[in-house]
C-alpha cells in the first residue's frame, strides 16, 4: 500500500465518507478510503444511529407486549427481558450492515485502508503503519464526537456518553440524562422502557430545542406520561462518582443522586490531530472546517463534508454532501438543498420535521397558513391502536409553497419523506392535497393536513 497514488482519497469512513468514495468510483476515479476502524460506517453505524434504533425497536416491542397486546386480545402470563440477547441482536444488526459496506466498497473497487490518516501536505496522507498515500483530491469526512462538558467527570462507565448507554449490562435504577435533545430522549426512552427511573436535565426552558415548539410540547407531555421526568432551566455544574453511584449538582438546586449519568449535550467536530494546521486548512473557533459553496477548504484540492463542517449533524445530510462534493469535482456541479433536509427523533411517538418551524417563520416575518390533521382522525392509526399525535403543514400565505412540515405520531419518520420530496419539487399545499393517497394509510394524514391549509379538510 505504501506510496500509492489515487485520484481521490476520502479520510473518514462514515456516512459522508463511504458514500462519497462509492460515488467517486462510479464516476471513474481511482479512489481510496481511510478509517481507523475496520468496521466502515462511522459513528452512525457502529455506535450511533443504527444500534440506538435497534434498541429502541426492541424496547418498544417490550412495552407493546407488556402493556398493549391485551387490547388486541393477545394475553400472556408474563413478559421477561433477556438483555444479553437484546444486545446481541443490536450487535448483529451493526455487524451485518458494516459487512455490507465492506462489500459495496469492494464491488466498486474502492481501496479500503484501515488506520489513522494524517494530512502531511496538500495531496498526501500519512497512515499509521507507515503507509503514505497521495491523491489529486482529498475529502475530509471525519465526523464528530460527543461533547464533554467541564465539571462532568466522564469515566466511560457510570458517567458516560451515548456510546456508553448503548451497552449497559443492566438497566440502572436511576438514570440522569444531561441534555434534552434527541439523543438523550431516544436513549432515555430505551432505559425508561426497561424499568429505569429517567430524569432529563435541560439547561434551556424547553426540551428538543430547534424543533417546532408546538410539536416539542406535545412530545414532552407524551414522554412524561411514559414516566420520564424533566427538569428544565437546570444548569449542571458537576457530575461525579460517589460510592457505587453518582451525584449531579445543578446551580441553585439540591444534589441529585443516581446510578448512572448519560451526557447528551451535543457533538463537536472530530478535526483535531488529523494535520489540518500542518497544511493550512482553516477552522472556525469551534473547530469546524471552513468550506466554500463547493465544499472546498482553504487549501485547493482538499474538500470536507459532513459533521466536521457543521450544520445539521445528520447522517443523511453528510451523505448528500459527499455525493454533491464528488460530483462537483468530476462534473463541475453538485448541490444540496439545505431547506429540505428531514430530521427525525425515533422515540415513541416518533417526531419528524422538514423545513421551517413556526418560530422561524415568525422571526423572519414570513406570512404563512397552517393546516393540521390529528392521527386520531385516521382509520389506519385507529386500526393500529397508535393514534397519538398530529401532522401540520406550513405554507406561504401568498404563493402556497410548502415551507415546513412537522409531525409527531406513529411512523412519522417515514411519513416525512413525502413532505421532503414535495418541498424539493417546490410543491404547494394544493399540489399535495390533490394527490390521491391510498386508503387506509397513515399517509392520508399528510393529505388531510394539506387540505386543511385551505380550510378544505374532509375528515377533521
Amino acid at each position: 500500500m505504501a506510496n500509492q497514488q489515487f485520484d481521490l482519497i476520502v479520510l473518514g469512513g462514515g456516512p459522508g465518507g463511504y458514500v462519497a468514495a462509492i460515488r467517486a468510483a462510479q464516476l471513474g476515479l481511482k479512489t481510496a478510503i481511510i478509517d481507523e476502524n475496520d468496521q466502515f460506517g462511522g459513528t452512525c453505524l457502529r455506535v450511533g444511529c443504527i444500534p440506538s434504533k435497534a434498541l429502541l425497536e426492541s424496547s418498544h416491542l417490550l412495552v407493546e407486549a407488556r402493556d398493549h397486546f391485551a387490547e388486541h386480545g393477545i394475553k400472556m402470563k408474563s413478559v421477561e427481558v433477556d438483555l444479553p440477547t437484546m444486545m446481541a441482536r443490536k450487535d448483529n444488526v451493526v455487524d451485518t450492515l458494516t459487512g455490507g459496506i465492506k462489500m459495496l466498497l469492494k464491488r466498486n473497487k474502492v481501496t479500503a485502508i484501515v488506520g489513522r490518516g494524517t494530512l502531511v501536505s496538500p495531496g498526501k496522507i500519512q497512515v499509521t503503519k507507515g503507509d503514505l498515500v497521495a491523491a489529486e483530491h482529498i475529502i475530509i469526512a471525519t465526523g464528530s464526537l460527543p461533547m464533554h462538558l467541564p465539571g462532568i467527570e466522564y469515566d466511560g462507565n457510570l458517567i458516560g456518553d451515548s456510546t456508553t448507554a448503548l451497552a449497559y449490562e443492566k438497566p440502572p435504577k436511576k438514570l440522569v440524562v444531561i441534555g434534552g435533545g434527541y439523543i438523550g430522549l431516544e436513549l432515555g426512552s430505551v432505559w425508561n422502557r426497561m424499568g429505569s427511573e429517567v430524569i432529563v436535565l435541560e439547561g434551556l426552558d424547553q426540551v428538543l430545542p430547534g424543533l417546532d415548539q408546538e410539536i416539542a410540547r406535545l412530545a414532552r407531555r407524551s414522554f412524561e406520561k411514559q414516566g420520564i421526568g424533566f427538569k428544565t432551566s437546570m444548569w449542571v455544574e458537576s457530575a461525579k462518582k460517589k460510592g457505587k453511584g453518582c451525584e449531579v449538582i445543578c446551580k441553585g438546586e439540591e444534589t441529585i443522586k443516581c446510578d448512572r449519568v448519560l451526557m447528551s449535550t451535543g457533538r463537536v467536530p472530530n478535526t483535531s490531530k488529523i494535520g489540518l494546521e500542518d497544511v493550512g486548512i482553516k477552522v472556525d473557533k469551534r473547530g469546524f472546517i471552513e468550506v466554500n459553496d463547493h465544499f472546498e477548504t482553504s487549501v485547493p484540492g482538499i474538500y470536507s463534508v459532513g459533521d466536521c463542517i457543521g450544520g445539521a449533524m445528520l447522517a443523511h445530510k453528510a451523505s448528500e454532501e459527499g455525493v454533491a462534493c464528488v460530483e462537483q469535482i468530476v462534473n463541475g456541479f453538485g448541490h444540496v438543498n439545505y431547506d429540505a433536509i428531514p430530521a427525525i427523533v425515533y422515540t415513541h411517538p416518533e417526531i419528524a420535521a422538514v423545513g421551517k418551524t413556526e418560530e422561524q417563520l415568525k422571526v423572519a416575518g414570513i406570512s404563512y397558513r397552517k393546516g393540521v390533521c390529528p392521527f386520531g382522525a385516521n382509520g389506519r392509526a385507529r386500526a393500529l391502536g397508535d393514534f397519538e399525535g398530529k401532522i401540520k403543514i406550513l405554507a406561504d400565505a401568498n404563493t402556497d409553497r410548502i415551507l415546513g412540515v412537522h409531525a409527531i405520531g406513529a411512523r412519522a419518520g417515514d411519513l416525512i419523506s413525502e413532505a421532503a420530496v414535495a418541498m424539493n419539487f417546490g410543491a404547494t399545499s394544493e399540489d399535495l392535497a390533490r394527490c390521491c393517497h391510498a386508503h387506509p394509510t397513515l399517509s392520508e394524514i399528510m393529505q388531510e393536513a394539506a387540505l386543511a391549509v385551505d380550510g378544505r379538510a374532509i375528515h377533521t
